[in-house]
C-alpha cells in the first residue's frame, strides 16, 4: 500500500528498519551506535545536569537529566519529560534536542526520566520510576528554580502513554498535582482493536506488528486480555474526571492515531479541556526527520502550546 508522505519523509523510509522490537537488546545497540555518530546538540543558553534521584522501593535510584535556562533562579514552570521507544528501547539522550528546545524557548525547567525498560523490567517498573521522579520533583522544584504549582508532563509515543498513566496514577493516589499533560503520539491501548491499527500494518518504523511486540514486552501474556490495569493502558480507564487540561498530537498514517483521537474524545466527554491535532501526511517516526514540513510544524506548535499552558 502506498501513502502520500512529505517528500522528505519518503527519502527517510529506508533508515527506519532499525526500529525492530523482535530483539530489543540488538536494537538498543544499533540505536546507541547510530546516536554516537551524530553531533552533540547545541546547549547554548541551557544548563544541563545529570543526577540520580530517589526511586521506588525496587529501584532506589532513577537517573534524570535536568535542563534549566541559564541564569534562571526561580519561579519557572517544570516539565517532566518521558522518552519514547515502545517501553522497550530509547534513552534520555534521544530527547536531548527536544528538551533543550523546550527549556530554551518555553522558559521552563525540563527533567527527563531514565526509566527502566521492558522486557527486563515489565509493567509497572517504568511507571513506578516516573512516579518517584514526579514526587521528587514536586518537593525539589524550588531547588531547581521551578514552581511546584506548574508541573506538566510531556511524553512521546510510549512516553506519551506513560505520561497519561502517570497523570491518572497521581490523581488516584492524591499525589503531586499535574497542571498540564502533553501527549505526543501516545501509546495508550494494548487491545489494538481500532481502525488505524488494523489499517497501518506496513508503515515505516512503527506499525501494528511493532505495537503488538511492544505491548507483549511490556505486559507479557496479559497484553490484550481482560485484566490489564488502566495505569498500564490508559485507554482502558472509564473515569476521566478531575484530570488536567491536555494537548494530544497524532499523525495521519500512525497505527496509534485512532487511540489518541478516542482518548481526546473521552477527555472532552468528561469536561477536560483538550486540544487535539492530527497532522496529515506523516507516519509515526516522521518527527525524527527534522527537515520535513510536518515535523517543523509539530515542533513550533509544541513550543506554542507549552508556552500558553504554562505561562498563561
Amino acid at each position: 500500500m502506498s501513502y502520500r508522505y512529505d517528500a522528505d519523509l519518503v527519502e527517510a523510509v529506508p533508515n527506519f528498519g532499525v526500529f525492530d522490537l523482535t530483539d530489543p537488546q540488538a536494537t538498543r545497540a544499533k540505536l546507541k551506535a547510530a546516536s554516537a555518530k551524530k553531533s552533540a546538540p547545541d546547549t547554548t543558553g541551557v544548563e544541563v545536569t545529570d543526577r540520580e534521584v530517589p526511586g521506588p522501593d525496587d529501584n532506589p535510584q532513577v537517573r534524570v537529566r535536568i535542563y534549566r535556562p541559564a541564569g534562571a533562579t526561580e519561579g519557572l514552570p517544570v516539565i517532566l519529560n518521558i522518552h519514547g521507544g515502545g517501553f522497550v528501547i530509547g534513552r534520555i539522550e534521544v530527547d536531548d534536542a527536544a528538551c533543550l528546545d523546550i527549556a530554551r524557548r518555553v522558559g521552563a525547567v525540563v527533567v527527563s526520566v531514565g526509566y527502566r525498560l521492558a522486557p527486563e523490567h515489565p509493567y509497572p517498573a517504568a511507571l513506578n520510576d516516573c512516579y518517584a521522579v514526579l514526587e521528587w520533583l514536586a518537593k525539589s522544584a524550588p531547588e531547581l528554580g521551578g514552581d511546584a504549582a506548574r508541573i506538566a508532563v510531556h511524553g512521546t509515543s510510549a512516553g506519551g502513554g506513560l505520561a497519561a498513566a502517570l497523570t491518572l496514577l497521581s490523581r488516584d493516589r492524591g499525589g503531586p498535582e499535574i497542571a498540564f499533560q502533553y501527549l505526543d503520539l501516545p501509546e495508550l491501548d494494548d487491545r489494538l482493536d481500532n481502525e488505524s491499527m488494523r489499517r497501518f500494518t506496513d508503515t515505516p518504523g512503527w506499525n501494528a506488528p511493532n505495537a503488538l511486540r511492544s505491548w507483549r514486552h511490556y505486559l507479557g501474556d496479559a497484553a490484550g486480555g481482560d485484566d490489564v490495569p488502566v495505569y498500564a493502558a490508559p485507554s482502558r480507564t472509564t473515569d476521566f474526571s478531575g484530570l488536567p487540561p491536555a494537548y494530544i498530537a497524532a499523525l495521519e498514517f500512525d497505527p496509534m492515531r485512532s487511540e489518541a483521537v478516542a482518548y481526546a474524545e473521552s477527555l472532552f466527554a468528561a469536561g477536560v479541556p483538550v486540544e487535539l491535532h492530527v497532522f496529515p501526511g506523516a507516519y509515526h517516526l516522521a518527527y525524527l526527520v527534522a527537515t520535513a514540513r510536518v515535523s517543523k510544524r509539530r515542533v513550533e506548535e509544541r513550543i506554542d502550546v507549552l508556552q500558553r499552558a504554562l505561562h498563561g
